[in-house]
C-alpha cells in the first residue's frame, strides 16, 4: 500500500509509520514539526519506503502518485501543547481534515482520522461508550482540542454520507510509551522525567481523578485492525484498566527507585474527573483488547526515558 500519514513525527506518528514500514508500505509522512520531533524521523529514513514531507496541511496538499490510505493523525495532543497552539490546534483539525479529505477523494483513497477521548470531555458516562456525546465546555480553554476533534468527527462522517468516501475514526485514550516528548507535559511524561531527575512529581487536584493508559504497541495494532474492517462510526481505543493520577505517581516513584516527593497545585479548569474506555465495540468488531499490563508498559518507557533524560534531552 502506498500511504499519506500526517503527524509522522509525532509520538503516535511515528510508531504507526514504523509498524506500516515494517509490513512493506510505502509511507508518506508528513509534518510540520511544531510538535512533531525531527529524532522519531531518525529511525523511519533508514526504510527505502519512506518519504518526509516538512508542510503544515492546514493548507492544501499535492501530493503526487496515488494513494491507497490518508492517515490523519496531525495535532497537538497534549493541553500544554494545544494551549500554547489554540489556532494552529483548530485549524489542523478543521481546515487540515477538509484538505485531506478533498485529497483522498481526488486520490480515490480511504481516510482515517486520528480522534481522541476528549470528544467526551468531562464526562457524566463512565465508562464511556461510542454512543455518548460528551460534556464540552465548547468556550473553555481545552475546546481548542475537544471542539476541532468534535468538527473533524462531523465533517468526516458528512464526507462519508455525501461522497461515499471509506473512512475510519479511532477515539485514542490517554497512550503512553517510547519515543515520547518528555516536554509535551503529559502525566506521564511528567511523572517519568521528574522521577528520573529527582524532582518532585507533581500532582494537580488531589489526584483523586481517573485515567486509563494504553501502550503504544497495544494501540497501533488496534489501528491496523481497524484499516482492515469497513466501519464507518468511531472506535474507543484504549485500556479500560483504571488508576487514579495518584496511583500513577506511586507507581512511577516505586519502579524508578526514585526519592522524589509528591506535590499537588491547582486543578486545571475543565479537567476530566474520570476517563476510561467502553471497549465493548473493538473486541467485537477487531478482535481488540490491550496485551501489555502498565507496569510493564511504564518499564519499557522508563527505560526509554532514562537514556532520553542522559542525553540531555528533557
Amino acid at each position: 500500500m502506498r500511504v499519506l500519514l500526517t503527524g509522522a513525527a509525532g509520538f503516535l506518528g511515528s510508531h504507526l509509520a514504523e509498524r506500516l514500514l515494517k509490513e512493506g508500505c510505502e509511507v508518506i509522512g508528513v509534518d510540520n514539526l511544531s510538535t512533531g520531533q525531527r529524532r522519531n524521523l531518525d529511525r523511519l529514513v533508514a526504510y527505502p519506503g519512506f518519504r518526509f514531507l516538512q508542510v503544515d496541511v492546514a493548507r492544501p496538499l499535492e501530493v503526487e502518485g496515488p494513494l491507497d490510505w490518508v492517515l490523519h493523525f496531525a495535532s497537538p495532543a497534549s493541553p500544554p501543547r494545544y494551549l500554547k497552539l489554540p489556532i494552529p490546534t483548530l485549524l489542523v483539525n478543521a481546515e487540515g481534515t477538509r484538505h485531506l479529505l478533498d485529497l483522498a477523494l481526488k486520490k480515490g483513497a480511504r481516510f482515517f482520522l486520528a480522534s481522541t477521548s476528549e470528544v467526551y470531555g468531562d464526562p457524566l458516562v463512565h465508562p464511556q461508550p461510542e454512543s455518548y456525546w460528551g460534556n464540552v465546555n465548547p468556550v473553555g480553554p481545552r475546546a481548542v482540542y475537544d471542539e476541532g476533534k468534535r468538527y473533524a468527527e462531523a465533517l468526516v462522517t458528512a464526507y462519508h454520507a455525501h461522497f461515499g468516501l471509506p473512512v475510519r475514526i479511532v477515539r485514542i485514550f490517554n497512550t503512553y510509551g517510547p519515543h515520547m516528548d518528555p516536554e509535551d507535559g503529559r502525566v506521564v511524561t511528567n511523572f517519568i522525567t521528574q522521577a528520573l531527575k529527582g524532582e518532585p512529581l507533581t500532582v494537580y487536584g488531589d489526584g483523586s481523578q481517573t485515567r486509563s493508559f494504553c501502550y503504544v504497541d497495544d494501540l497501533v495494532e488496534g489501528i491496523v485492525r481497524l484499516m482492515e474492517v469497513d466501519y464507518a462510526g468511531p472506535v474507543n481505543l484504549g485500556n479500560p484498566e483504571e488508576y487514579t493520577v495518584l496511583e500513577l505517581a506511586r507507581l512511577v516513584k516505586e519502579i524508578t527507585h526514585s526519592p522524589s516527593e509528591i506535590v499537588f497545585k491547582p486543578l486545571p479548569q475543565d479537567d476530566p474527573k474520570q476517563r476510561r474506555p467502553d471497549i465493548s465495540l473493538a473486541k467485537r468488531l477487531l478482535g481488540w483488547e490491550p496485551r501489555v499490563p502498565v507496569r510493564e508498559g511504564l518499564l519499557r518507557t522508563i527505560t526509554y526515558f532514562r537514556e532520553v533524560v542522559a542525553q540531555g534531552f528533557a
